[in-house]
């Protein structure tokens, strides 16, 4: 894209919604970065501060593009209904639409959701006992991940409802048989949570490989744990001023386009 049209494609968006875009299509990279994407599939959302002819409206990819591709200004405006406010030449997925505008409707805590389909966040779905905490990181998610059963290809909007109820309240949820899913009030926060349930899967994974009995922590130190993150005495604090500036200057580094 040229300077020009850059230009032009920032102008045409407040301040606050291109740093909007600009955090979200860093987040894309850094999900392909962490090895969390599946192809070109997949999305991570955004809600913008501003409704359209009365309606809610979120940033989603373009399917088709890989994550690698997503740049602040290629991002696709989408109201709640589904309807894309942008023309281009790639599509809104229809599962992309029912899992996030189903949250993105529902819960007005959430500022951004991310899903995946990694491999060891697969495992984990897969299995009946769900996600283990295994390690003061893992613990954050004691008691506060949700479940939701395969219903197939999330292409039906009647699973919407279906969703909300299961994923009530939390901001970890695990589709069994699918995925991984994280809510956060900011990009950052979402950011933060799919990297750890991601390493929580990982590590449980690894642990279970060995063959061993795994050392798992008693209630009472894995609930004083997890109120340890929710408290902020874990460091959580800092997710906005030390972690993401850092996440965003090592994409920089790596490739600074998803800017543009």
């Amino acid at each position: 894209m040229s300077v020009t049209a850059i230009g032009d494609a920032r102008a045409k968006v407040s301040e606050q919604e291109w740093r909007l875009r600009v955090d979200l299509a860093c987040c894309y990279r850094l999900v392909e970065h962490f090895g969390m994407a599946d192809l070109v599939y997949n999305h991570i959302t955004v809600r913008l501060p501003y409704a359209v002819d009365g309606k809610e409206v979120f940033l989603i990819n373009g399917f088709g593009r890989h994550y690698t591709e997503i740049t602040a200004s290629n991002l696709i405006r989408v109201d709640i209904d589904g309807k894309a406010l942008d023309e281009d030449e790639y599509p809104v997925n229809g599962p992309g639409y029912v899992i996030h505008s189903a949250i993105h409707k529902a819960r007005h805590d959430v500022g951004c959701i991310i899903h995946t389909h990694s491999r060891a966040g697969c495992a984990v779905a897969a299995t009946e006992e769900g996600l283990i905490p295994l390690d003061q990181q893992s613990l954050q998610f004691h008691r506060r991940v949700a479940y939701h059963e395969l219903e197939g290809i999330a292409t039906d909007v009647d699973e919407q409802d279906r969703l909300l109820a299961d994923l009530g309240d939390k901001n970890a949820f695990i589709l069994r048989n699918h995925g991984l899913l994280t809510c956060g009030r900011t990009v950052a926060e979402a950011f933060r949570r799919i990297y750890y349930l991601e390493r929580a899967c990982r590590l449980q994974v690894d642990v279970m490989s060995m063959g061993l009995k795994p050392a798992i922590p008693p209630v009472s130190v894995a609930e004083h744990t997890a109120r340890q993150w929710e408290e902020g005495s874990a460091g959580q604090g800092t997710t906005e001023t030390i972690e993401w500036p850092a996440l965003v200057r090592l994409m920089e580094k790596k490739d600074p386009s998803f800017k543009t």
